[in-house]
């Protein structure tokens, strides 16, 4: 099989570039495919642990430096299978390898898509926020506090500072965009 394919790869007409004719090329890889794939993808199966996507990327890799060294592979399928049985064993061992070099893979979960802001975070918001409202007038901190920060509705707060509900809802419009351009400002 495979030596009938090396004397075709060998003597094919050559497309631009002086690269091999993809067909012949094409055709050895089916071939191997079709000779050693089952009993391959069984193999890489065991090795996996029965990850199927992993053996069949381990599957593929072989049979793509199998086309790569065509030229020097043995014409017996008994030694063909066994290399290509061992080429699978060492690319799950130096996938294995790198494996463990980096950082395990892991799924996001609801909880990790939207990371939840720690205590430092807030505080570190509170002092801008807190820097931001020194900023600005009496006025409309007052106004800002009333309204905002403890809760209450315009009439409410307009009371509380004994001016009319109008100034109070002024006073709140000034006093945000004073506080936006501040925060804008910080960063």
């Amino acid at each position: 099989m495979l030596g009938v394919a090396r004397h075709r790869r060998s003597t094919s007409p050559r497309r631009d570039h002086g690269r091999p004719d993809l067909s012949l090329e094409d055709e050895l890889i089916r071939r191997l495919y079709q000779e050693f794939g089952s009993a391959l993808l069984g193999h890489a199966m065991r090795l996996t642990g029965s990850d199927r996507q992993w053996a069949e990327d381990i599957v593929q890799e072989t049979l793509v430096r199998a086309w790569r060294n065509a030229e020097k592979l043995e014409r017996d399928p008994v030694l063909l299978r066994s290399w290509l049985f061992t080429v699978a064993r060492r690319l799950v061992i130096d996938d294995r390898r790198k494996r463990s070099v980096r950082p395990q893979e892991s799924e996001l979960t609801p909880s990790d898509e939207a990371p939840q802001r720690d205590e430092a975070d807030r505080t570190l918001a509170a002092i801008v926020v807190a820097e931001a409202m020194n900023g600005l007038t009496e006025e409309h901190r007052e106004a800002i506090l009333e309204t905002y920060l403890r809760d209450r509705t315009v009439g409410e707060a307009a009371a509380v500072l004994g001016v009319p509900p109008g100034t109070v809802k002024s006073r709140v419009y000034y006093a945000l965009r004073a506080l936006r351009r501040a925060l804008q400002d910080r960063g």
